[in-house]
């Protein structure tokens, strides 16, 4: 496969479960997660799983409070 295109068709073919598959490992390659360790890795797993529960039950925050947040830790 030489082209963009042409992986993209491939992709599109694979069974869900491999496409998520490859879709995890393309996302860990790009945001430099291969290079936790496994407890650095269970910990932050857990951490999104808690997150995803809090946004589930209503208790996440809106993203302008989030944006507001943000730029409070950022004059500090």
């Amino acid at each position: 496969m030489s082209t963009l295109a042409e992986i993209e068709s491939a992709i599109a073919h694979l069974p869900a479960a491999e496409r998520e598959a490859l879709e995890s490992r393309l996302l860990a390659r790009r945001f430099g997660l291969e290079a936790l360790d496994a407890v650095e890795r269970a910990a932050l797993l857990a951490s999104l799983d808690e997150a995803e529960r809090e946004i589930d039950s209503g208790r996440g925050l809106s993203a302008n409070d989030l944006r507001r947040d943000v730029r409070s830790w950022a004059l500090r």
